[in-house]
């Protein structure tokens, strides 16, 4: 029984989660846009939500890339549908909400991980429900044999733990540049942010959302 992974396995793994979460997409938008509005900490919690969707289909994919990506590509249609109107609805509702802006002196008095707690599920149901997110990472664990041979139980849950570093130090990393810029952003640009991240994910939704009715109208 093997009980040490293959330590090439890490680095990989790290690489593979700075390469899914890096892309500019739906949740992109959404953590830089709390970035900018709630400082380090607000986007720290939406990072963290993006990092435990990408270790959940990580480990879905590590522990059994036929089966479960044959099941995801089955369901394709009606993930594609979910992951549409969630992102339709989030940008409705970014786009008509009121900034809510943490100025530096608040994030000196109270502000912690804790206070924004509640973007982490809303990041993490983004990224399960993105079917480019979902069958890219499956797609990527399909081809991985190619650099590393993944033989065991210690050898999947290392990489996802791996995936997961990887994706964290990304939105750390993102979080701590932004921090540095959001002194240049006032309440008035805030909102044209604020409504501009409203569109592109309503844009990303309706693209979802309209890709699958031109499948069935026959168009494509």
């Amino acid at each position: 029984m093997q009980l040490l992974p293959n330590l090439l396995i890490i680095p990989v793994g790290a690489f593979i989660g700075i390469l899914v979460s890096a892309p500019v997409g739906p949740v992109n938008v959404l953590c830089i846009q709390r970035a900018l509005e709630r400082g380090f900490w607000g986007g720290i919690a939406a990072g963290l939500g993006a990092m435990l969707g990408d270790g959940l289909i990580a480990l879905c994919a590590a522990l059994g890339v036929g089966a479960i990506s044959g099941a995801v590509e089955y369901h394709r249609t009606t993930i594609q549908i979910l992951g549409g109107l969630v992102l339709t609805a989030f940008g409705l509702k970014l786009f008509l909400a009121t900034p809510r802006f943490v100025p530096e002196a608040s994030e000196e008095r109270a502000e912690t991980l804790r206070d924004f707690v509640w973007d982490i599920p809303q990041t993490f149901f983004l990224t399960i429900t993105n079917p480019g997110a979902v069958l890219g990472l499956f797609a990527i664990f399909g081809g991985i044999s190619t650099f590393v041979e993944v033989s065991s139980y210690i050898d999947a849950l290392t990489i996802v733990a791996a995936v997961m570093g990887g994706s964290l130090a990304w939105w750390v990393g993102l979080s701590h540049l932004i921090g540095h810029f959001r002194h240049l952003v006032t309440e008035a640009r805030l909102r044209h942010i604020n409504q501009g991240a409203g569109l592109l994910l309503l844009g990303f939704g309706v693209v979802l959302i309209g890709e699958v009715v031109l499948k069935y109208a026959g168009v494509i």
